[in-house]
């Protein structure tokens, strides 16, 4: 099978689909494909010694998924519930195993097509986050949303004592 240069430019250029969030003032996305629903904010059990971006568990049909506080697991102090605030329920993968997992925001705002060359990159120097787990920088309108690489922030065993060890 032949590939024309017009062929690779068109993959080049297509859109990738981002949830957005926001988290305070600042907006967010993670790739469409990691989302599995968006809940309404419900309470949480909570577990014991759990780490403090840990809000609690919920059961999601069966199934225990742990709920974790984003501003809090970004160094970004605790959410506080509102009528707004969100569960976003995503599949993370781990070296060792897919996980799901609640991300508590404070609202959700759209689903963006965001191509390739629209992304910016971001470095540890100008941002206050570690760049790891930043995909990039993308402008929409005179917003800016930073994207997030949902992996790579539980990369660091986040997630070990999560699902089924609970």
């Amino acid at each position: 099978m032949h590939i024309s240069n017009s062929q690779v430019d068109e993959r080049e250029d297509a859109a990738t689909q981002y949830l957005s969030f926001s988290l305070g003032d600042e907006d967010f996305g993670v790739d469409i494909l990691k989302v599995q629903e968006i809940r309404g904010w419900q309470s949480v059990r909570e577990v014991p010694e759990a780490p403090s971006f840990m809000r609690g568990v919920i059961n999601l049909r069966g199934l225990i998924v742990p709920i974790i506080d984003l501003r809090n697991r970004l160094g970004k102090g605790e959410t506080h519930c509102t009528p707004t605030t969100v569960i976003i329920v995503l599949k993370v993968v781990s070296a060792e195993a897919e996980h799901t997992v609640g991300l508590v925001v404070d609202g959700v705002a759209n689903v963006l097509d965001i191509g390739a060359n629209e992304i910016r990159p971001v470095s540890s120097s100008n941002i206050q986050m570690s760049a790891s787990y930043v995909m990039g920088i993308v402008s929409i309108s005179d917003d800016m949303v930073m994207l997030l690489d949902i992996d790579a922030l539980f990369k660091n065993n986040d997630l070990n004592i999560y699902e089924n060890d609970i």
